[in-house]
């Protein structure tokens, strides 16, 4: 994994989105795998901007979610369907035949994930994946044990992450109990990988998933094992790491090893 730590949200922001319009430059028909939640919205809005004022271009790029709560309509205010509207896709050039967020009330739960397995093969894979990270180091709502194999299931989700997303709630009781989520394996096989995480909330688990021992109990530690993971953390969220100056003498010398590669 390639580790970038920058002073703060607005920098992990700003860096993140950069990366990924780099990658919409390089591939216009770009797979993108995409995040929800409050770290990813600063990403959404740089993006946002640089397709206003630069025209970063976004009509041939197509997106795949990677969740859903099981049992909301896609319009409802709390679905992430909604949120990807309200944040990001109603402010860029998006084509809507090219946008997939799994659907929430689906009546054959099953059925539609394997759907959203098919649709993904049928786009050619995801090449870059953006990826978020639970206090408890899930990955999409692959809640601690779920398998490295796993494909876009059902999932049932952890009390943690329930207590977490209660914020965005009227009550805790109102959370969902079950989502539908990308597998671990499905988030692997992306050609490319973009975790952001900010906030001395995710401190520990951060050091834990860069640092720590790969384990199902934190599945963002599968990122360990893939080919091209990029980790954009802010000052905060990088507080409890050990080898940070390691880590930021990469970030500050990789021009060297870019020019001498002919990048």
């Amino acid at each position: 994994m390639e580790i970038i730590i920058t002073p703060d949200y607005e920098a992990m922001s700003r860096t993140s989105a950069e990366i990924i319009a780099r990658e919409v430059k390089r591939k216009h028909d770009l797979v993108l795998g995409l995040a929800t939640g409050d770290t990813p919205i600063g990403t959404y809005k740089k993006l946002a901007r640089m397709y206003k004022e630069e025209g970063l271009d976004f009509s041939k790029v197509t997106t795949f979610n990677l969740d859903e709560y099981l049992g909301l309509a896609p319009l409802h205010e709390n679905s992430y369907n909604y949120f990807m509207w309200e944040n990001f896709f109603k402010h860029v050039n998006v084509s809507a035949h090219r946008l997939f967020v799994p659907q929430g009330n689906t009546d054959d739960p099953e059925e539609f994930s394997e759907w959203y397995e098919k649709k993904i093969q049928e786009a050619g894979g995801i090449d870059l994946q953006v990826l978020g990270i639970g206090r408890d180091g899930h990955i999409g709502f692959n809640e601690p044990g779920s398998s490295f194999a796993s494909r876009t299931r059902v999932k049932a989700l952890y009390e943690q992450t329930i207590k977490d997303n209660a914020r965005f709630f009227e009550r805790e009781e109102d959370v969902p109990r079950f989502a539908i989520t990308m597998g671990v394996g499905t988030i692997m096989d992306a050609r490319k990988i973009l975790l952001i995480a900010s906030g001395k909330g995710k401190a520990d688990v951060c050091r834990e998933f860069i640092e720590g021992p790969v384990t199902s109990q934190i599945t963002a530690t599968a990122l360990q094992l893939h080919n091209y993971a990029i980790v954009v953390l802010d000052e905060e969220a990088a507080g409890g790491l050990e080898r940070r100056q390691y880590y930021n003498w990469v970030r500050d010398n990789k021009h060297v090893v870019e020019k001498r590669i002919g990048r």
